[in-house]
This record gives structure tokens, sequence and C-alpha cells, in this order.
């Protein structure tokens, strides 16, 4: 471990040991084993969190815009596309990787594909797909399979393991990019949903962050894991300036699990989730790491909380 994350580990493993003294106490982590696992899990999903911050301070190729390119990479084409200006563009392929997400294997694939209309020298751009949704679904009828048969390793990433390719399904992916485009509304101009839950929320971007994901109920496929991974992705994109105030425990699997055994002690502990979200806010309020790193932490901490293992996802 570098010298900068052992000091950042030995300050978390503090604030921990206090918190857990003085504010409430942290059961799961008594053992020094796995308060030592789930300190490495945090410093992890630090990292992970603090990864597009350091891509929008690089010079990036503008070959990763080109989904047909070997370059491609949809994080860093959003980056280039705010730089250029085309803002519209940069929601769209932030929407587009969180639905897809990455593969572990089989990396970007999907998205590559019906982004870049499998390789015809089209893509489905924003100002098109806005313009064209049944021409999109026909398209996406026509070549599912074929994108399927393509990469025999093919699927969505693992916080989308159970979304649908179907293009006309009442929960494929069809669907889902038509409601996207009505959430967004006739004007088809991000900023303005986004900036309306800015002003209904005085400028909070935590209350801001609560308008957009109880509204993006509207959106098929998005439950609570997808709104929340696109939501803090718009954030540290710079594209809105939005972020969690809570964790929304509430529906989820793995953050609550992790909650209950840092809290409790067991996972299958009864306690409330309004409760759990109260002492996360306390938590987060002394170390700093904001409500995603916490929460993407828990969540992989709770899959095996005395040995550290690298999960992506």
């Amino acid at each position: 471990m570098r010298t900068v994350d052992q000091k950042l580990a030995q300050h978390l493993t503090d604030i921990l040991i206090k918190f857990d003294q003085d504010k409430h106490h942290l059961p799961g982590i008594r053992n020094p084993l796995a308060l030592a696992v789930y300190v490495e899990q945090l410093l992890e999903s630090i990292r992970r969190v603090k990864y597009v911050s350091l891509l929008k301070n690089r010079e990036l190729d503008e070959r990763c815009v080109n989904p047909n390119d070997e370059l491609f990479d949809p994080i860093k084409a959003a980056i280039v596309h705010i730089k250029n200006g085309n803002i519209d563009e940069a929601f769209w392929l932030t929407f587009l990787l969180t639905h897809f997400g990455k593969h572990r294997i089989a990396g970007w694939q999907y998205l590559k594909d019906i982004y870049g209309q499998h390789g015809s020298g089209r893509l489905w751009i924003w100002k098109r797909i806005c313009k064209n949704t049944d021409g999109f679904r026909t398209w996406l009828s026509e070549n599912q399979d074929l994108i399927k048969r393509k990469n025999p390793r093919h699927g969505f990433g693992n916080h989308r393991k159970y979304q649908s390719l179907d293009a006309y399904s009442a929960k494929g992916t069809g669907s889902t990019i038509v409601s996207y485009v009505h959430w967004i509304g006739e004007s088809h101009q991000h900023r303005e949903i986004f900036e309306l839950a800015t002003q209904e929320a005085s400028g909070n971007p935590k209350k801001a962050f609560h308008l957009l994901y109880k509204s993006m109920n509207q959106v098929i496929g998005f439950g609570r894991t997808g709104r929340f991974d696109y939501l803090t992705m718009v954030g540290h994109l710079g594209l809105a300036e939005i972020e969690p105030g809570l964790a929304y425990l509430q529906n989820s699997t793995g953050p609550i699990k992790g909650a209950k055994l840092l809290f409790t002690g067991s996972v299958n502990r009864r306690i409330s989730t309004s409760e759990l979200e109260f002492l996360l806010s306390e938590l987060n309020n002394d170390l700093g790491v904001g409500m995603q790193a916490l929460e993407d932490s828990l969540c992989n901490w709770q899959k095996s909380p005395d040995r550290f293992i690298k999960f992506r996802g």
C-alpha cells in the first residue's frame, strides 16, 4: 500500500474507532480483521469515485468518443463531449453507460454495438434517438440476436445483470430508452430538467439529487441502483451540481446488508431503514468520504467481511 493510502487508511481507522466509542456502536468491525478489511474496501471505493475526477484533469484522445474505435471509453467520451460543449451527448452517454454497465469480460461491448449501430458508420446519438425512437426499436429488434451471437461472452454489467436487450418487451432496452427520452421531455434538453430540480431545491445539491431520484421512477428498468449510479455519475462529471445525501437503502440488497452488519453485527438483525440512513449520514459526516463511497464500500464488504476481495461492477 502506498504511503498516502496508508495515512488515509489510518485516518479512517481512527475515525471509525472513535465513532464506535463516542457516537454509536459498530459491532461489525470490532474484530480488528473485519475493521482492516472494511477500511480497505472503503479505500477501494474512494479510488473508484475519484477516478472520474482524475480523468477530467487529463488530456484525452478524442478517439475515445468513437464506439467503433479500440480506444472507445464512454466515461472519457462524456468528458470530451463536455469539453467540446456537447452537453446533451455527454448526458446521453452517461445514461447508456449506466444502463448497459461494463461486463466483466466483454467490457463495454453492448454499449459499443448499440450506440455505434453495430459498426455501420452511423451512431445513435442523442439528437437522432429523440427524433426516431420507433426507428431505433426497429433497428434493435432486427439486430439484438446478431449482437448476442457476435460476442459469446456478452452481457450487461454486474449492477445491470437482470436487464434485457429486447427492443419491445415491457422492461427491455427499447422500453428503457424510450422512457428515458420521455423523462427528459419534449425539449430534449437535459439541463432543463436538472436545472429545474436545482431551483426547486433552492440550490441544495442533496435535495436536488433526491428530487431527480424520485422523478426517475418514470424510467423503465431504473430502480434504486440504476438511478443512484446514473445521478452520482452525472454529479462526478460536473454535468449538474448534485450529490446523494442518503445511501438510498430502501429496496437495496448489498448496501442494506452491509449497513446492518456494520451497525448491528448481523445482516439479519431487525433495524429500520430510516435509522440506518440516519446512522450512515452521521458516519459520513465524520468520515467525509461521500455517500457513494460509503454505500459502495458497505455493499462490497458484506460479501466478504473478513477477507479483502476486489469487486468490480
